[in-house]
């Protein structure tokens, strides 16, 4: 019996793939106690996302480089990080976009950092332990009171747009990092919590506003913002931040919401 050959693959086309400085700054709090700056250089298609890159550098490159991510399609906001001094979303920033292509070389290096105003743990993990504090501080749940119902509770289309945009959040932080009033103080709710607040406040299910507003009226509630639209800027999601921290605000004022 004649001994079967495999038919030789024709080499992969890489004519479309560019060679782009990734610059990374890591930190390994087990090796050192000061963060540093790591290049690495890559060819990679300039389709492809920042999320991509990372894969390639840990996968090919550098085990050790540590980051989180799960499904890498904007839904999960576990993969949230500083991208040339904005706070994004890595999968989807898209290189091409970033790193000023030409002739085949990107012109300026993508930058990648965690994010600011939290405890990094390791390259680009930060701690989200006070993140996810202040947003069980809110009560993200609907309180109501009586019996249990026998059926669901019915709302309007028009009572459910009244907060409909607060429901988009993915809880990645970009929102609460990129805010100056929680560098400058971490014990500052953040607006990924207001906003979330403001989801069950305006919910006209929900009999629990006053007790958050209540919350939010603390001196580390929503006073502390000074309206900067850098959370709004940020959210991956498109929120309307700046807005509904304004409208909690207004609650706390009028009582009405």
């Amino acid at each position: 019996m004649a001994t079967p050959t495999l038919e030789k693959q024709p080499a992969a086309d890489t004519g479309h793939l560019v060679t782009v400085t990734f610059r990374i700054r890591r930190f390994d709090p087990e090796r050192s106690a000061d963060a540093y700056w790591q290049d690495f250089e890559l060819r990679i298609d300039p389709k492809e996302r920042v999320l991509d890159g990372l894969h390639q550098i840990k996968w090919e490159n550098d085990g050790s480089l540590t980051f989180r991510r799960s499904c890498a399609h904007g839904i999960c906001g576990s993969d949230a990080m500083r991208i040339n001094g904005k706070n994004r979303l890595a999968c989807k920033v898209l290189i091409k976009d970033i790193a000023d292509v030409k002739d085949g070389v990107g012109t300026k290096p993508v930058v990648i950092e965690a994010m600011k105003g939290m405890t990094v743990l390791k390259d680009l993990i930060v701690d989200m332990d006070p993140f996810f504090q202040a947003y069980r501080d809110m009560m993200p749940f609907l309180i109501t009171s009586g019996n249990e119902p026998t059926r669901e509770r019915r709302q309007s289309p028009r009572d459910r747009e009244r907060f409909d945009d607060t429901t988009k959040c993915i809880l990645c932080a970009a929102c609460t990092s990129s805010c100056p009033v929680f560098w400058n103080d971490g014990q500052y709710f953040g607006p990924a919590a207001i906003v979330n607040a403001h989801r069950f406040i305006f919910d006209s299910r929900d009999e629990g506003g006053e007790q958050r507003l209540e919350i939010l009226n603390d001196r580390d509630g929503v006073w502390r913002c000074r309206t900067i639209f850098n959370c709004t800027d940020a959210c991956p999601r498109g929120i309307q931040v700046t807005k509904a921290i304004q409208e909690v605000k207004q609650a706390l004022i009028t009582r009405r919401f």
